[in-house]
């Protein structure tokens, strides 16, 4: 039933090029498109009834085509396969679902740069290894996810334009066909800006699906990865940021509980979209050439994948727009595990001092610190030149963490000046009108 108006679309495209090659008559393909207008109109009212010798949503079509039409439907069939037809069915399909997807994502990215916006110049922990290693913006770490969702957005367009623009139809069983046919004129009709080459590959072909899947996987893992922070930065143990109620649950038992619920579906849901990819590509592994039934199996992957991307970019942005960050709480932590202890040895390599003796003096001070329950910029210039002589004024201003942030001026690093333009960038591309009304 997903698949039943792309197939009317496809029998509509293919009947009028069949006239226009007087395969068959005017008459013949008036009546025909009459009967898939009425199928059409079933179907959105839904009012379609499925019986139970209907194989699949070609037969459908084509037995209420002939309790419509009477015999002339079976014209409609002419010089074309359910091998070329489901392919083509399939890709319209995706199409659609390509570029709900790609409005998600876009919807996604939004919200990231709203709340980049609002919260441009507070500091944050960086993490390595899960462990504090340099401070950064807020605004930074929002941005790293827009990118990588910028870039999922990217990989949809893209197979928009490959596998998914390249008409199928016409190559019928797996031989061609010995009709006229003007597969050019079908692939306008529907919109395809190029037709397949070779009719045994245009058959056995999965690509499409198996790079829709493959975008579809690295898309959930992005998701995961960004629920996976925020349920540890909604923690009590991080405190960061707290996730509005509508996006969390209460404890059955425990009254004090505040549940990152739907981020954990999400980190768990991403584990079913990879699992699709990893099914059809082991149904693809090893079939000959060209048409075989195991190619049946690619339906629910492709559907439930669709499905739960779009159903995460639906519950994604507004997650993300009610976020409400602890400023205070993060820049405890930013001074928390030395996080400007490179800072220090960077101010030694300035000095002229290679950089791995830099790196083990300031090792010896952050021993040091941490044997005394103190912090770097608690160190007074003396204190620094008993690790390393070459430490001048000013060291203790460079372990501070703004003035760490600030000095991180390298091309898409964290210092304000480079996170304010990156904003811009990124508001410029996501909302034009608005930032053409700012200029």
């Amino acid at each position: 039933m997903r698949l039943l108006p792309y197939d009317v679309a496809s029998s509509q495209a293919h009947v009028d090029m069949l006239r226009q090659q007087r395969i068959i008559s005017r008459q013949e393909a008036r009546i025909i498109q009459q009967g898939l207008q009425k199928i059409l109109k079933e179907w959105e009212q839904g009012r379609m009834a499925v019986r139970a010798d209907d194989e699949d949503v070609h037969m459908l079509v084509e037995r209420r085509l002939r309790e419509l039409a009477g015999p002339v439907a079976g014209k409609m069939h002419t010089a074309r396969s359910r091998n070329d037809l489901v392919l083509t069915d399939l890709k319209l399909y995706l199409r659609d679902e390509c570029e709900e997807i790609i409005r998600g994502l876009l919807r996604v990215q939004e919200a990231l740069c709203r709340q980049a916006r609002k919260h441009v110049d507070w500091a944050m922990p960086g993490y390595t290894h899960m462990q504090v290693a340099q401070p950064v913006l807020v605004s930074h770490w929002l941005l790293a996810h827009l990118e990588a969702f910028h870039r999922d957005e990217m990989r949809f367009r893209e197979l928009l334009k490959g596998g998914l623009d390249e008409l199928p139809l016409g190559a019928a069983a797996l031989a061609g066909t010995s009709h006229p046919i003007d597969r050019h004129q079908t692939a306008r009709w529907l919109g395809f800006s190029r037709v397949s080459s070779n009719s045994m590959d245009t058959v056995a072909d999965r690509d499409f699906c198996l790079e829709f899947l493959s975008a579809a996987a690295i898309c959930a893992v992005h998701f995961s990865r960004l629920a996976e922070e925020l349920v540890w930065f909604s923690s009590s143990e991080f405190g960061f940021l707290t996730l509005d109620q509508g996006f969390s649950t209460g404890s059955s038992i425990m009254p004090q509980k505040r549940n990152p619920d739907i981020a954990e579906l999400m980190r768990g849901r991403s584990g079913a979209v990879i699992g699709h990819l990893m099914a059809l590509l082991t149904v693809c592994k090893g079939l000959p050439l060209t048409y075989n039934r195991d190619l049946q199996e690619d339906k629910e992957p492709v559907f439930r994948t669709a499905d739960l991307l779009i159903q995460t970019c639906i519950v994604l942005p507004p997650m993300l727009l009610t976020l409400t960050f602890n400023r205070d709480n993060m820049l405890a932590a930013c001074k928390r595990g030395f996080p400007t202890a490179t800072d220090a040895a960077d101010h030694l390599v300035g000095q002229g001092v290679p950089f791995r003796e830099a790196h083990a003096a300031v090792g010896r001070a952050v021993t040091s610190a941490a044997r005394e329950n103190l912090a770097l910029e608690d160190f007074s210039l003396e204190r620094w030149r008993t690790f390393h002589s070459r430490f001048q004024p000013g060291i203790q201003q460079v372990v501070q963490v703004a003035d760490s942030i600030r000095r991180k001026k390298s091309w898409g690093g964290t210092a304000g000046m480079r996170v304010r333009a990156a904003v811009q960038k990124a508001s410029r591309r996501l909302f034009p009108a608005k930032s053409r009304n700012n200029d």
